[in-house]
C-alpha cells in the first residue's frame, strides 16, 4: 500500500491531479467554515455546544459536514444537487423527451446535467428559505432559544438564501473541475470529505459521554462493519455472455465472451436517502405545528420523529426494502439489455435470446435485490439500535448513511487511481 502511494506521487500527472484534488477539498472544507452574513456566531456556537441536535435536519447536517446547523455559506452542502440528481433519474423513466435524451449519448447527457444544474438551484432557493426561516423563528436547533441572526429583517433573511444558493452553485463547480482535472467523482469525493470531517468529532463524542470501555466497543464494532461493507459492496453476480461468430464484408467479428456484472447492492446507498427523506416529512410538518393540540401532532411526535421508538425502526426498515426494489427496477431494464444482447448476437448460455433472457435476467436481479435490500436494512439500522443501547445520537459514527459513503466513495477512488498506475506498469492498491 505504501508503494503503491508512493509510486502515485511519483508520477507527475497522477500527483498533479492528487495535488489538486486535495487543493479543491481544502477550499471545500474552508467555505463550510465561512459563516452566511447576518449570522450570529458566538449564539449558534453556544447552542450548538449546550444543545445535543438528533432533529430532522440530521441527514442534511451530515451532507453539509455539519455546515447546515452553522449556517455558513456552504450550508446546503451537497444535498440540493444529490436531490435534483434522484429526481432527474426517476423523470427519465417517465418522460419520453428525457429518456430519447439518454439514447443519445454524450449529447443527450450534457443536456440531462444542464437541466440538473437548473433544478439544483432550484432546490437550494427552497431549502435555504426553510432553513433561514427556521432560523429566525428558533425552530433551527431543537432547545435553543438564543436569537441566531443578528437581524430579523427581510433583507437580512434574503442577503442569507443568496448567499447560500450560490454556496451551492460553487460546490457544484467545484465538484466538476474535480471530475474534469483531478481524480474519482467530484461529487462523490465532496460529499465523502463531508461525511468524514464530522467522524471524528462523534467518534469522540462517544468516548466523552460513555467513557473508554464503550469506546473500544464501538471500534470493535465498527472494524467489523467496514469489512462486511467492503465484501457487500465488492459482490457481485458474474453473468456470463458469449456472442456469436459472425462475418460482416471479408472480416469476422465476434466469438468473445464477457459478462454482465450485477451488484448485490444495485442500488447504493439511494434508497437510505429515499427512507430517511420520506420520514423527515411527517416530522417537518410537526417542526412548523408546534403549537398545535392536533391528535396527529401528538402521534408523529411521539412514534415518528426520534429513531428509539420501534414503530420508526420498523418503517425505516420496511422503507428501505420497498425503495431498494423500486430503484433497481426503473434503473436497470432486463428488456432493454436483453434487445440489446440480441441486436448484437450475444447470448447467455443455455438461455434462448430475447424474452428468456428477459425473464432469466428479472429473476436473477430480484434474488440479488433481497440480500441487498437486507443489507442496506441492516446498516442503517446501527445507528438506531446504538440509540437504544448505549444512548449515543443518530449520527453514530459506524452505521448507517455516514459508513455507506466512507467505504463506497474510497473503494471507487482507489480503483480509478489502481487503473492510472497499472496503466503505468506499477502495482495497484488493491492487490
Amino acid at each position: 500500500m505504501l508503494s503503491a502511494f508512493g509510486n502515485a506521487f511519483r508520477t507527475p500527472d497522477l500527483r498533479r491531479k492528487l495535488l489538486f484534488v486535495l487543493l479543491i477539498i481544502t477550499l471545500f472544507r474552508l467555505g463550510s467554515q465561512v459563516p452566511a452574513p447576518g449570522v450570529d456566531v458566538g449564539n449558534v456556537q453556544s447552542c450548538l455546544n449546550d444543545v445535543q441536535n438528533d432533529g430532522i435536519y440530521s441527514l442534511i447536517n451530515l451532507f453539509s459536514g455539519g455546515a447546515l446547523l452553522q449556517l455558513t455559506i456552504f450550508a446546503l452542502g451537497i444535498m440540493p444537487y444529490i436531490t435534483a440528481s434522484i429526481i432527474l433519474q426517476l423523470l427519465v423513466v417517465v418522460i419520453p423527451r428525457l429518456e430519447a435524451l439518454k439514447k443519445e449519448g454524450s449529447a443527450g447527457q450534457q443536456k440531462i446535467t444542464q437541466y440538473t444544474r437548473y433544478l439544483t438551484l432550484g432546490l437550494a432557493v427552497l431549502q435555504a428559505t426553510g432553513i433561514v426561516a427556521l432560523a429566525r423563528s428558533g425552530n433551527l436547533i431543537t432547545g435553543c432559544e438564543e436569537n441566531l441572526l443578528v437581524s430579523q429583517g427581510t433583507t437580512t433573511f434574503m442577503v442569507m438564501v443568496v448567499t447560500m444558493t450560490a454556496g451551492t452553485a460553487v460546490i457544484m463547480w467545484l465538484g466538476e473541475l474535480i471530475t474534469e482535472h483531478g481524480i474519482g467523482n467530484g461529487m462523490s469525493l465532496l460529499i465523502f470529505t463531508q461525511v468524514v470531517a464530522t467522524f471524528p468529532a462523534t467518534l469522540w463524542q462517544v468516548q466523552k459521554t460513555k467513557g473508554w470501555w464503550i469506546f473500544a466497543v464501538v471500534i470493535g464494532i465498527g472494524l467489523l462493519v467496514v469489512a462486511a461493507v467492503i465484501f457487500m459492496e465488492q459482490a457481485q453476480r458474474r453473468i456470463p455472455v458469449q456472442y456469436a461468430r459472425r462475418m460482416v464484408g471479408r472480416k469476422m467479428f465476434g466469438g468473445s465472451s464477457t459478462y454482465i456484472p450485477l451488484k448485490v447492492n444495485q442500488a447504493g446507498i439511494i434508497p437510505v436517502i429515499f427512507a430517511s427523506s420520506l420520514l423527515y416529512l411527517p416530522a417537518m410538518a410537526v417542526q412548523f405545528n408546534q403549537n398545535s393540540d392536533a391528535v396527529w401532532v401528538e402521534w408523529i411526535s411521539k412514534y415518528l420523529v426520534r429513531g428509539d421508538h420501534p414503530l420508526y425502526m420498523i418503517a425505516y426498515f420496511a422503507l428501505i426494502i420497498f425503495f431498494c426494489y423500486f430503484y433497481v427496477s426503473i434503473t436497470f431494464n432486463p428488456a432493454e439489455v436483453a434487445d440489446n444482447m440480441k441486436k448484437y448476437g450475444g447470448f447467455i448460455p443455455g438461455i434462448r435470446a430475447g424474452k428468456p433472457t428477459e425473464d432469466y435476467l428479472s429473476y436473477v436481479l430480484s434474488r440479488l435485490t433481497a440480500p441487498g435490500s437486507l443489507y442496506l436494512g441492516t446498516i442503517s439500522m446501527i445507528p438506531l439500535v446504538a440509540l437504544v443501547l448505549i444512548g449515543a445520537n443518530q449520527n453514530f459514527p459506524f452505521g448507517g448513511t455516514s459508513i455507506l459513503i466512507m467505504v463506497g466513495v474510497a473503494l471507487d477512488t482507489l480503483k480509478q487511481i489502481e487503473s492510472q498506475l497499472q496503466q503505468r506498469n506499477y502495482e495497484g492498491f488493491l492487490r
